[in-house]
């Protein structure tokens, strides 16, 4: 009974401390949050080792290409609207549902020739090694998940796949 009784103290302690040790680096983590706004481009300083006049420029860019994204964005969104208008409930995909998919495919080309001219106009304002390495992160985020999808699809992904 005695050896029970410690064992279920010692549970509850373990328990508490758990739960204070999680109280506490959540409190300090949301107040570290609360004390410095959030900064979309900082991982961008910190990753690429940017400088002040370099930072300010990107920031310039960045808030001129975004008005560029947002009108795109809501291009595809509407049209992503009047394609759902045109499928419907039916069976049948239609030469009406076909051109929709034809704008929006358009549209989405058009995005992503804008976002790899932002991204090598951004990477010519760095140093140029973590120009060039930035690059080629972005050009993965803008091409790499398509990619991935068509290799996987056709067979040409380099490698054999085990089944």
């Amino acid at each position: 009974m005695n050896r029970s009784l410690l064992i279920l103290i010692g549970a509850l302690a373990l328990g508490a401390a758990i739960f204070a040790g999680s109280f506490f680096t959540a409190r300090h983590t949301t107040m570290m949050c609360c004390e410095k706004p959030a900064d979309d481009l900082n991982w961008l300083r910190l990753e690429f080792h940017l400088g002040d006049a370099e930072m300010a420029r990107i920031r310039e860019m960045h808030e001129g290409y975004l008005s560029k994204c947002a009108e795109l964005c809501a291009k595809i969104a509407g049209k992503k609207r009047e394609l759902s208008s045109l499928v419907g409930t039916g069976t049948n995909l239609t030469a009406g549902a076909q051109a929709k998919l034809n704008e929006i495919a358009g549209i989405r080309a058009q995005c992503q020739t804008q976002m790899l001219e932002h991204f090598v106009a951004v990477s010519r304002v760095m140093p140029p090694e973590s120009g060039a390495r930035y690059l080629v992160e972005m050009k993965k985020l803008t091409l790499g998940h398509h990619e991935q999808v068509e290799q996987s699809m056709s067979g040409d992904s380099g490698h054999e796949h085990q089944h």
